[in-house]
């Protein structure tokens, strides 16, 4: 499902981001991506989504090499991946469900389908009641419920999130969570960048572990 086979990223000519990176992980896996502030995660994170690209090694995707895709194959590989991240770019002249509602536009489903698919992805996040407030009226927390609703409306086959839960309480946190393993459950592949040693604890099956000049790949603890 993804595939990094000796990658390496660094920004200009500043050192390696991440040096020699390898690893694969299955259809249908709960990874854990940790290590400390700036070691790399958000980069391996933007790496897959096809945000950024390698400076050296390939990165595959559902077996596409995400840096060598031809333009009318990227956005059927976008759009099976649901991607959080840390700034999670929301429109602010667009009510909270027309947020959720935009992939699903961009897919041509029906306003009706697309309304209550929405809602539903609102309700699993715990924003149910929250469909017309604008994001800006939202606290920092439910903007990032809000962002985690837009990525899983469409059903992507691959859930990336950066920091999921870095601006909730300890119930949102775990509500997330549970989400996350929900659509897990049901076969698809989930990578969470996080340092929360407690969600890993309780939530990990494999981590993988990004340090200065040192990469690891944990067996975790099962679900």
């Amino acid at each position: 499902m993804i595939e990094f086979q000796h990658v390496f990223k660094s920004y200009g000519r500043g050192r390696n981001i991440l040096a020699d990176i390898n690893f694969h992980i299955e259809s249908g896996e709960f990874v854990f991506v940790s290590g400390p502030s700036g070691a790399g995660k958000s980069t391996l994170l933007r790496l897959i989504g096809g945000l950024e690209t390698p400076s050296r090694g390939s990165v595959y995707v559902k077996g596409n090499r995400i840096d060598q895709l031809p333009a009318r194959a990227q956005p059927y590989i976008r759009r099976a991946i649901g991607l959080i991240l840390q700034d999670v770019h929301l429109l602010n002249d667009r009510r909270a469900i027309q947020n959720v509602m935009l992939p699903l536009e961009v897919l041509g489903l029906e306003q009706s389908v697309a309304m209550k698919r929405a809602r539903a992805a609102m309700e699993k996040v715990g924003l149910a009641g929250k469909e017309d407030q604008f994001p800006i009226e939202m606290s920092g927390g439910e903007q990032q419920r809000l962002a985690i609703a837009r990525a899983i409306v469409n059903k992507p086959a691959i859930v990336i999130a950066d920091e999921p839960t870095a601006n909730l309480d300890d119930e949102s946190a775990k509500r997330i969570m549970d989400v996350f393993r929900d659509f897990n459950r049901v076969g698809v592949t989930t990578l969470i960048a996080s340092h929360d040693r407690r969600l890993m604890a309780n939530y990990a099956r494999r981590t993988l572990l990004i340090e200065p000049e040192r990469f690891t790949d944990m067996v975790g603890t099962p679900l």
